[in-house]
């Protein structure tokens, strides 16, 4: 390697603007996720990471990142893992803040629910993690974990006016929830507690009578987005390991251009 290169990076700047954030975006990796039943699974993730950059460095070392990625890809993450990663990003940009976020898709083995057949359901996940005043007595860290749980709605006002049947959709829930490092909260039971707030669950393959079921399941269990806004947001706070969430609900309407959406965010 030449080491005579001028590294252009580290050269003085004048202008006295300290940047908040600077970093890379859309990187993608494998990484490996504990799962609950104590084996592993591999997913294809995009991470995004940045720093803070002080006034006088003319600018970051990407290379850095990407050199601290390609280490952790290799562990077995359980998301709050991600403060250590994190504090070897921050030693070495000699950064004040950083941020780190893997988004993912992560599979369950889901069985029909008359058929019992299993089958691979894919759900949407994030790990996030931000540490600020890094190596100071107030340095602070918090994780996030994020999962999109799809669900059957059905209408309630439909179903009161109609004589003969109800419109129903597809549902996203979306959650993120936070949690003390020393505290751990599980990908699937998450995902099992907030699919109970909808209509019906969504299942990969239904045979004949597995569609019965779940058609009349929703039809005797219908729910505005707000009926399942509240669901979850109580879920969320009986849940004594959780110290904030943010949690939305978007009905993509069968019947209308447009979806029903609502959200609440606590602390």
């Amino acid at each position: 390697m030449n080491t005579n290169l001028k590294d252009v990076q580290n050269l003085k700047d004048t202008r006295g603007v300290d940047i908040q954030k600077v970093g890379i975006k859309h990187l993608e990796l494998p990484l490996i996720i504990q799962r609950k039943n104590e084996s592993n699974q591999v997913v294809s993730a995009k991470a995004g990471v940045n720093v803070s950059l002080p006034r006088h460095y003319k600018g970051t070392h990407m290379s850095r990142f990407i050199e601290v990625l390609s280490e952790w890809k290799n562990k077995n993450l359980l998301g709050v893992d991600i403060k250590g990663c994190l504090h070897t990003i921050a030693k070495k940009l000699n950064a004040q803040s950083a941020e780190l976020e893997f988004n993912f898709k992560y599979f369950i083995d889901k069985k029909s629910p008359v058929s019992k057949i299993l089958s691979p359901m894919s759900y949407d996940c994030s790990f996030e993690g931000k540490l600020i005043n890094f190596g100071k007595k107030d340095e602070d860290y918090k994780f996030t974990l994020g999962v999109k749980v799809p669900v059957t709605t059905l209408c309630p006002c439909s179903k009161e006016i109609s004589s003969q049947g109800a419109h129903n959709q597809r549902a996203i829930i979306s959650v993120k929830i936070s949690y003390d490092e020393n505290s751990h909260i599980w990908i699937e039971d998450l995902i099992e507690m907030i699919e109970k707030c909808g209509s019906c669950p969504i299942y990969p393959l239904l045979k004949r009578a597995d569609e019965k079921y779940v058609t009349e399941k929703a039809y005797h269990n219908p729910k505005f987005v707000e009926d399942v806004l509240r669901e979850a947001v109580l879920k969320l706070r009986e849940n004594k390991i959780i110290n904030s969430f943010e949690v939305e609900c978007e009905a993509f309407e069968s019947i209308h251009n447009h979806s029903a959406w609502a959200y609440q965010k606590e602390n």
